[in-house]
């Protein structure tokens, strides 16, 4: 990174914050925004806080043509006594840059952009909303930005962050989902793009996810992409599996997202003495467990919900209904647990939190 200063310019025109509890996820955002550039001779360089505003690119932008890029979410919490704290968000950025690696662009300086991550929010900290549940969402990514057609890595990116004010993902607390198994598309395979916070394994998933919301489920299970034998996410969140009294979650294999909620909720559990392990489970082991009345609980995790309580999962038009459908006790403890420590309201004995503090920079507009 160049070590140039941050540059702040103040918007004009500050917007009404809205009620989050009237606008969808991801359609309103803050004032401001963060950019900077790449480009091959100098590297990353410009760094600035500035309003919010379009982007313009030439058409032959390489991110429209091969799909160069990466990026992260995670959120800024209001606590009861005013402070506004981020969960984790080095890890946030560690994986960035293993999704940079994986898609041959530019890795960050992770502190210095958690510098500058820590700087908007403090802008922008009368955008975290209150309320139980509520959070300010950050989005960073970075988008290839060379004018070439060449199939190659491009030679020139932008990296962004912007802000969106969200409210609880479940206003009336946490609810079970039904979960169709899906057998016939593929998520990912080891050695693709899997580990990767990339778009294109996002939208490789709209077909699965919409047959699956014609009959009536909420998410997609995925099954590994060779033997479509091996459970693997479900949804854009990582798995978990309560059976007789045992965590289990697959294990990363070089096609699974590793989730910053999941590894939370593993050192929680570890914490707790609950056994917790990290293998590979089969559909069928799933099945099996379930019949003999060994399948206790079962639950997605992510940043969004933080969990999903799975209350019904159909396998090959066999349904399998789990804690007869109701949020089981493990699920709320990690939940109430997780939101507590992201809010302020339990200790933090694992360090997980940062304390925003003042912007420490005087707006050059």
């Amino acid at each position: 990174m160049s070590g140039e200063k941050l540059q702040i310019i103040r918007t004009m025109h500050p917007k009404e914050k809205p009620d989050v509890n009237q606008v969808k996820f991801g359609t309103v955002f803050s004032d401001h925004m963060f950019k900077m550039n790449y480009t091959e001779d100098k590297g990353w360089h410009d760094p600035k806080i500035i309003p919010y505003q379009s982007v313009t690119l030439d058409p032959a932008a390489m991110i429209f043509h091969y799909g160069q890029t990466v990026f992260e979410g995670l959120k800024a919490y209001r606590t009861d006594d005013n402070q506004v704290l981020l969960f984790r968000p080095e890890q946030n950025l560690k994986r960035l840059n293993q999704s940079c690696s994986r898609l041959s662009m530019p890795s960050v300086d992770e502190n210095e952009v958690l510098h500058y991550l820590k700087q908007l929010i403090a802008l922008e900290r009368e955008w975290v909303p209150q309320g139980e549940g509520n959070s300010l969402y950050i989005r960073p990514f970075m988008i290839a930005t060379e004018n070439n057609l060449s199939v190659n890595p491009s030679k020139c990116y932008t990296f962004m962050i912007i802000l969106s004010p969200v409210a609880a993902y479940y206003p009336e607390g946490i609810n079970p989902v039904r979960i169709y198994v899906e057998e016939k598309f593929t998520r990912a395979v080891k050695g693709g793009t899997g580990t990767a916070k990339t778009a294109g394994n996002y939208s490789a998933a709209y077909n699965a996810q919409d047959q699956a919301t014609k009959l009536g489920f909420s998410q997609v299970l995925w099954l590994d992409g060779v033997e479509k034998k091996y459970v693997e996410e479900v949804g854009s969140m990582n798995v978990f599996f309560k059976v007789n009294g045992e965590v289990i979650t697959p294990e990363l294999n070089g096609s699974i997202l590793e989730g910053v909620t999941r590894k939370s909720m593993i050192d929680l559990l570890r914490t707790w003495d609950i056994p917790v392990t990290e293998r590979k489970i089969s559909i069928d082991e799933i099945v099996q467990a379930y019949k003999a009345g060994q399948l206790e609980e079962a639950f997605g995790t992510g940043t969004a919900a933080v969990i999903s309580p799975i209350g019904e999962m159909i396998w090959r038009e066999e349904k399998l209904t789990i804690n007869e459908g109701k949020t089981g006790e493990l699920s709320k403890r990690l939940y109430e647990t997780l939101t507590g420590i992201q809010t302020g309201q339990k200790v933090d004995t694992f360090n997980w939190t940062i304390k925003v503090q003042n912007l420490e920079e005087e707006p050059t507009v």
